[in-house]
């Protein structure tokens, strides 16, 4: 891999080094919408990672450098549509992405994105699907770099 980075399966000594990615991650959303996240916190915790590095369907993957987990992409598997107006399809929905916010703009986010893409191709899924919130400009961004597009948007009114 380029520069030094290797992407592999997480495994559970990986754990307390994506919970503090994950600080990180809740950190920019809690700056953006402080309504809806708490600063100093976490969507996941050790038991639930350790659940879903064992779950086929939800594979989480980490970048490191010399040794050391610079970030991680964790997935599910899902299936799209099937109603009766919409054709199913297979999907790799990306739950969360983050690389350590020290050597963002590092290749990082780039290789974990494309290794997760290629996973997905070799999957035989349709698309890689993800949200991200507004607030949080320079995921869109790299986001956008990466060729994605929107799909669908979500709006809302806070009464």
């Amino acid at each position: 891999m380029k520069d030094g980075l290797m992407i592999r399966a997480a495994e559970e000594k990986d754990i307390d080094r994506i919970l503090e990615l994950l600080v990180q991650v809740n950190h920019v959303h809690a700056v953006g919408r402080p309504d809806l996240f708490i600063d100093g916190k976490r969507k996941y915790e050790k038991e639930d990672l350790i659940k879903m590095m064992r779950n086929p369907d939800r594979k989480v993957f980490v970048c490191t450098s010399e040794k050391y987990v610079i970030g991680y992409c964790m997935t599910e598997m899902q299936q799209s549509g099937g109603g009766r107006s919409e054709t199913e399809k297979k999907v790799l929905y990306i739950d969360d992405l983050c690389v350590d916010e020290k050597i963002r703009k590092s290749g990082a986010g780039t290789a974990l994105y494309e290794y997760t893409r290629e996973y997905a191709r070799r999957s035989g899924c349709y698309s890689m699907t993800l949200h991200v919130w507004n607030c949080n400009p320079g995921a869109r961004a790299f986001y956008d770099a990466m060729g994605m597009k929107p799909y669908m948007t979500a709006m809302e009114t806070i009464i």
